[in-house]
């Protein structure tokens, strides 16, 4: 089934008045995707409006959003520690506070100062177009209207708040130039929908020390221009536009790609 995001919003409205019912996110992932359960990465846009006990992202979960390495690093038996590192031979500077701001820090820095609304009305890095988000609805019409179709998926990590060491089992790619959905570490709900040019998304299989499986979601960034330069450089020694770079993504984001291919093991 292929609709543009402005039919299976009429559809979906058109269903609800008829029934006299009150329609929420739920409804409207069940009615685009009746076969597909919502993931529990969006489960946070189903919090009553205003709801504001925490922040999202806990301090042992931050250093999920800031382990960069190189693509040639993704490769059975590779191991890696999480944070601003490529190996398990090195950590910088692991995050030990929780911070109220963004988590793909990546791109601009001291995005960790800026507030919700500064981030969401700022310019863009090179390359990457972003979209603010505050329910389900509107980041299905956003990723919706984006591939201009329905036929879509949505893939996020399953990491395990206590690890943070791991070896590579296994990874497999799925897809190009995918929508990134980030939580950002603000109590308001809000994803950052973005996606940024000349990216390969991927999903590399990991072991914990105590044989515990996770799943990480991760991008490779092959135009790297736009990246903080000083977080390129203090974990690898790299500086913006010089090689592709990889990072992983955190439990509170999702990778949106088309859903018309198999995921396949490869080999980078």
């Amino acid at each position: 089934m292929e609709f543009s995001h402005i039919t299976v919003l009429a559809l979906f409205c058109l269903a609800f008045v008829r029934t006299g019912a009150i329609p929420s996110g739920e409804d409207y992932w069940k009615y685009v995707w009746p076969n597909t359960p919502l993931p529990e990465t969006f489960s946070d846009l189903l919090l009553p409006y205003g709801k504001t006990n925490s922040l999202p992202i806990r301090v042992e979960e931050l250093n999920q959003y800031s382990t960069l390495f190189f693509p040639h690093d993704l490769y059975p038996g590779k191991k890696i520690v999480l944070g601003n590192t490529q190996s398990v031979a090195k950590m910088v500077r692991p995050f030990t506070e929780p911070r109220q701001g963004v988590t793909d820090s990546i791109w601009l820095e001291n995005k960790e100062r800026q507030s919700l609304d500064d981030f969401c009305n700022s310019p863009t890095a090179i390359g990457e177009h972003k979209h603010c988000v505050s329910s389900l609805e509107s980041m299905i019409d956003h990723v919706i209207s984006h591939f201009r179709t329905s036929k879509i998926k949505a893939i996020s990590s399953t990491f395990d708040k206590n690890e943070d060491q791991y070896v590579v089992e296994e990874v497999k790619k799925v897809g190009e130039n995918a929508v990134m959905c980030h939580r950002l570490n603000f109590k308001k709900v809000v994803f950052n929908c973005h996606q940024v040019r000349e990216t390969t998304a991927y999903v590399v299989s990991l072991t914990a020390p105590d044989g515990s499986k996770a799943k990480a979601l991760t991008v490779c960034h092959h135009d790297t221009r736009g990246m903080n330069p000083e977080l390129l450089y203090e974990a690898l020694k790299v500086s913006p536009g010089t090689v592709s770079v990889c990072h992983f993504i955190g439990n509170k984001a999702a990778a949106w790609v088309p859903n018309y291919s198999v995921d396949r093991p490869c080999v980078i």
